[in-house]
């Protein structure tokens, strides 16, 4: 699994392929200078010193300078040329991953929570980005550094040498029993981090609501709750992971004491020179430490595939919503037709949403959809622009089925205010054009005068330059609708479908705006999903929908004469609303 991980990771290395190998080279460059200087030091003990030739010794010594400065000349450059590897890997990464994102259907979103999604787009590619920013200069110095290390090591004295075959295995036995100790825990690390991300995300959506409620303190025992699970969680994970040094120091100082107490025998019985000891040592400590950097690259590649895991669950989410049938074919009228269409949100769920749905709308048609609450008008409205796939049945748009027109297509030519209206952070203007990026002046102030935005544009700050902050703060729920209408207007689309867009108008500027759009697009489909009778009370035709299936089809006083859920409806809301 860990193979197949980082396997799929590389092939996002192609555009930084060039600084690995450089980062590589001057690391292993910096690496064999390092090696050098022991071997010459060695030299100038035991040549220089003990025969008291100065020139020697300073030539030597000059030498070891030399071989420093351009370790560390390589040095600075394998810290600069794997920054540049590790960043981008993780800018590829996100780019990546976000596209994943993009092209996910409303059933694929519902399978991943907002929050994860978040971590999995920022903490966890920062985790793989640090793997390799840290990881990469240990990786390819540490083996390095110790292969040649023990070879010198055994080359200067072969018996002393003989200490690493019981030092090497105690301490690979000690990492491996540490790392699979750890490695769940940092799987656990970032779900905990998905949690305190959710809890932050719902304070700062709903402020007003909890300021409005004074769930303040609630709200703050809430985050205290998961604030304190990630912190229990990380503390047990880096409570194991620090034990990897003291195991380290333990066998490494273990080891030296041995060194000594052996080597200083053979120096008695002269067997060994001094100078020889201390090249010997020197080489141990390297060796030792490269177990030491290889154990930290462990640790590193450990949580960095924990991170990789949950990153490609994301990229591995098979999308249900293709292209693979498409054709190259346009929207041309805008007629809409459900032949027997069923729907339900997982294809394990016990009951439909949508229940045998048989509905034509006729282009240019203006269609009401009334129904209680929880019947399924707007997920009935999303399957037509593909946002949700059809389980059963086949749904229509002039004549063809939906899954036959390109998905970029398909959805230009629908326009959908949704119940929830959405604007992004930046000006009236630069939200406007979403609709139509090309539109002209005269365009948007027609779609702002049809959509009763003039009645408020001029008394904003900035008229259409206004920045309207994150989520559209700066203006009214009324004021956001009729902004999301002029939008979708603007697309001049061959459906407009408006999900309960008008609810926080008043009657007479709902009267506007369906005046200017019977004006403005007068051969395109409009349906219209409302609560008030009122809303619909002009519809060509209205749909009555009951527990996710169609009770009954026709015009306002039709249904005021036979159907009994209408005649609720309408009566509940007659009282005061000039009926």
């Amino acid at each position: 699994m860990g193979l197949e991980i980082i396997k799929r990771f590389a092939g996002y290395f192609h555009k930084y392929r060039v600084y690995a190998i450089l980062a590589a080279v001057c690391i292993a460059a910096e690496t064999v200078l390092e090696l050098a200087i022991p071997l010459v030091m060695s030299d100038l003990v035991d040549v220089g010193v003990a025969n008291g030739d100065r020139a020697y010794i300073f030539q030597q010594g000059g030498l070891m300078v030399g071989c420093a400065v351009l370790a560390m000349i390589f040095g600075v450059g394998s810290a600069r040329f794997a920054a540049v590897c590790g960043h981008g890997l993780a800018a590829e990464i996100r780019k990546a991953e976000y596209q994943k994102i993009q092209s996910f259907s409303f059933a694929n979103r519902d399978r991943f929570r907002t929050e994860s999604l978040v971590t999995r787009m920022t903490s966890d590619v920062i985790t793989i980005q640090n793997a390799v920013v840290n990881g990469m200069r240990p990786a390819v110095r540490a083996p390095m550094m110790m292969l040649t290390a023990l070879v010198m090591s055994f080359v200067i004295n072969a018996r002393l040498a003989l200490v690493f075959v019981v030092a090497t295995p105690t301490l690979g036995f000690l990492v491996f029993q540490i790392v699979r100790h750890v490695r769940p825990l940092y799987a656990k690390l970032q779900g905990a981090i998905d949690q305190v991300n959710r809890i932050i995300q719902e304070n700062l959506t709903a402020i007003r609501i909890v300021k409005a409620y004074v769930r303040g303190d609630y709200e703050s025992a809430k985050f205290d709750q998961v604030n304190q699970n990630l912190r229990g969680v990380a503390e047990h994970s880096f409570r194991l992971a620090v034990l990897n040094m003291p195991a380290l120091q333990l066998v490494m100082y273990c080891t030296i004491l041995a060194i000594l107490w052996i080597g200083g025998g053979m120096i008695v019985s002269g067997d060994l020179m001094l100078g020889k000891l201390t090249g010997f040592l020197s080489y141990v400590l390297q060796v030792l430490n490269s177990m030491i950097l290889l154990s930290n690259v462990f640790l590193l590649l450990t949580r960095a595939m924990a991170s990789g895991q949950r990153i490609l669950e994301v990229m591995d989410e098979p999308i249900d919503i293709t292209e693979e049938r498409a054709r190259d074919v346009r929207v041309e009228h805008g007629s809409v037709k459900f032949d027997h269409v069923s729907f339900k949100y997982r294809s394990d769920a016990a009951e439909y949403v949508l229940r045998d749905i048989n509905l034509e709308i006729r282009a240019g048609e203006t269609v009401g959809i009334i129904g209680g609450t929880g019947s399924a008008k707007s997920t009935l409205v999303q399957l037509i622009p593909r946002l949700y796939e059809v389980t059963e049945g086949t749904l229509l748009v002039d004549g063809r089925p939906v899954y036959e027109y390109p998905l970029a297509h398909l959805r230009d030519a629908i326009a959908m205010v949704l119940q929830k209206n959405t604007l992004f952070s930046g000006t009236v203007l630069e939200n406007l054009r979403w609709g139509k990026e090309d539109a002209t002046e005269e365009e948007i102030r027609e779609a702002c005068h049809v959509a009763c935005v003039d009645e408020f544009i001029d008394r904003l700050e900035n008229g259409y330059e206004t920045d309207l902050g994150q989520g559209g703060v700066n203006v009214s729920g009324g004021q956001k609708q009729r902004l999301c209408i002029a939008r979708a207007i603007l697309k001049k689309p061959k459906v407009l479908i408006m999900d309960d867009s008008t609810s926080a108008v008043d009657m007479v500027t709902e009267a506007k705006i369906r005046d200017g759009l019977a004006r403005c697009l007068p051969d395109t489909t409009k349906i219209i999903i409302a609560q008030r009778i009122t809303s619909v009370l002009h519809a060509d035709k209205i749909v009555i929908l009951d527990d996710g299936k169609i009770d009954a089809v026709g015009d306002h006083w039709h249904l005021l004469d036979t159907n009994k859920i209408y005649q609720e409806i309408y009566h509940s809301q007659q009282e005061g609303a000039g009926l």
